[in-house]
């Protein structure tokens, strides 16, 4: 059996990747509990999609047909529907033809959704087709509501109107409006409940162009469907009782009233329901923008709306990958120069030249380093080279230096640029004293001379416009180094200029000992030597 991933591993990684802490416990990944976790099972997720479309279905319906009853009872009692009428119409036709209704309904059109869904039941890599269709199929089910109640619509309409024509606009209107409603209502839920697949859909490709509208015209659909229609019957109901001359004015008056409570119940419902759809989403972004403010670059989101809602959390996945990127760009950046360089450039433009500084300076300089590549393999020097500059660069940083650069098996730190320091005679002194006792015992294989000097230096930007770097030049950069050399033989390991200890603080010059003057290489003045104490 092929150990590669399936199209369903590969797809679920991808979704999952994305919603890795992609909220917190009160956001879950769809914008809702119910609707079940990313790195669910595709079988799993076939069950849930399925129950909650169907009883999505069961419910609309029922609610629809209790108002349709409703309306044609209690509002328009004249002429009665009860009594008016063969008792087979009332009391076995209309029952019969809503149970039918409901069974055929919601197996027509959970079967109908699964098998344009079935590539993601599968786990299949979708096509545009089936993109197509996962964007298509709460058209489709609305379509199939609307066409069930309009074909109830027609029939009673026709046979009821046999019998008296009054019934005519009676149930046209009545029963017509709330097919309108329910088939409003069932879209949005089963948009609503295909949010999963919607999101396998859109991890895979952009969105196919359709007809479906964005926020703007989902929101007019649903106040036309939901408010408009119903303030459209109420003045129908109101123009057919003077036409017609069959309700009382107490019998009007009940009718309006009816149809007004029950259009404000189920206009409130449906804006309601849009209301929490469109704002589902922007809670999610919300919640990842707020990680993202305390730091958290890792807050990605799944896209599971096609609208502009699914935009907006695409650019925030796009923003984010950009900020992570560029926070690793910055980390690199500033491991390579040093983090106050990175800052500093971060701030300004990096230009050509420098400025005068005063500023402390180590070198550091392993002895016997030919030997010591000569006689081990490549990969071990690399890991000891390693360790031993985990140490220098640990100190370094903790004491405010700059490690300014490595040369091979030896090393620059600065102290005092590019950020100023107080004293740097201190802070250098103390991290030299302080690498020398940690090397003594960390790394004590890799024996190394420090040399510790302090001036005046040009600090700066050295090369060329296309490439240079930031370096410091001056007399303490090659004093410490030739310090450095003589060290390597000093029992101490560790040798600094008198000056330097001479200009550090009391405390830091009570760690040294001053000693002789020697003339280092390329000095024409002797320099007194200071050792720790």
């Amino acid at each position: 059996m092929s150990s590669q991933p399936s199209v369903a591993q590969r797809l679920g990684r991808v979704l999952e990747r994305l919603t890795r802490q992609s909220g917190r416990a009160d956001t879950p990944a769809y914008g809702s509990l119910i609707l079940g976790k990313v790195s669910e099972s595709p079988a799993k997720r076939r069950v849930r999609i399925q129950t909650l479309v169907t009883i999505f279905m069961l419910v609309v319906n029922f609610i629809g047909i209790a108002v349709a009853a409703l309306l044609e009872t209690v509002a328009f009692p004249v002429p009665s529907v009860l009594r008016d009428v063969p008792a087979w119409l009332s009391f076995v036709l209309a029952p019969a033809y809503a149970a039918f209704a409901l069974a055929f309904g919601s197996w027509w059109i959970t079967t109908r959704t699964m098998s344009d869904l079935r590539w993601a039941i599968e786990g299949r890599e979708p096509t545009r087709e089936d993109q197509r269709n996962a964007f298509f199929t709460p058209w489709r089910v609305a379509r199939a509501q609307l066409v069930l109640w309009a074909v109830g619509t027609a029939m009673f309409t026709v046979l009821y109107g046999l019998f008296d024509t009054d019934f005519i606009p009676r149930l046209a209107l009545g029963v017509g409006f709330c097919g309108v409603l329910v088939s409003t209502s069932a879209y949005l839920f089963t948009e609503f409940a295909l949010r999963p697949v919607a999101a396998q859909a859109l991890a895979a490709g952009p969105p196919p162009h359709r007809l479906a509208p964005g926020i703007m015209g989902r929101t007019m659909t649903v106040w036309m469907l939901g408010s408009g229609v119903p303030l459209i019957g109420i003045g129908l109901i109101a123009m057919f009782s003077l036409v017609l001359q069959n309700l009382t004015k107490t019998q009007l008056e009940v009718a309006v009233l009816i149809t007004s409570v029950v259009s404000l119940i189920f206009g409130f419902l449906l804006m309601w329901i849009l209301a929490w759809i469109i704002a589902t989403p922007v809670r999610v972004v919300r919640s990842a923008l707020k990680r993202v403010e305390e730091g958290d670059l890792d807050a990605s989101l799944v896209v599971f709306d096609g609208t502009e809602l699914g935009e907006l959390q695409r650019g925030f996945n796009s923003m984010v990958h950009g900020l992570r990127e560029r926070e690793r760009v910055r980390d690199l950046f500033g491991r390579h120069v040093g983090r106050e360089v990175a800052a500093a450039a971060e701030l300004q433009r990096p230009k050509l030249g420098g400025e005068e500084r005063h500023v402390a300076v180590i070198f550091v300089d392993i002895v016997g380093s030919t030997q010591l590549v000569s006689t081990l393999p490549p990969i071990e020097v690399v890991e000891l080279l390693n360790r031993f500059f985990a140490v220098v660069v640990e100190e370094v940083n903790r004491h405010h230096g700059l490690l300014n650069k490595f040369e091979g098996d030896a090393t620059l730190a600065v102290f005092g640029a590019p950020v100023t320091l107080d004293n740097p005679e201190d802070d250098a002194l103390a991290a030299a004293r302080t690498i020398v006792q940690r090397l003594e015992r960390e790394v004590p294989e890799c024996a190394a001379g420090i040399g510790v000097a302090a001036g005046q230096v040009v600090a700066g930007n050295v090369g060329a416009n296309e490439r240079f770097e930031y370096t410091v030049i001056g007399e303490p950069v090659n004093e410490a180094a030739r310090l450095s050399e003589l060290a390597k033989s000093a029992e101490s390991r560790l040798l600094a200029s008198a000056v330097t200890v001479e200009n550090a603080s009391e405390d830091e010059r009570s760690h040294w000992v001053l000693g002789d003057s020697v003339t280092l290489r390329g000095h024409d003045q002797p320099t007194r030597l200071a050792t720790p104490a």
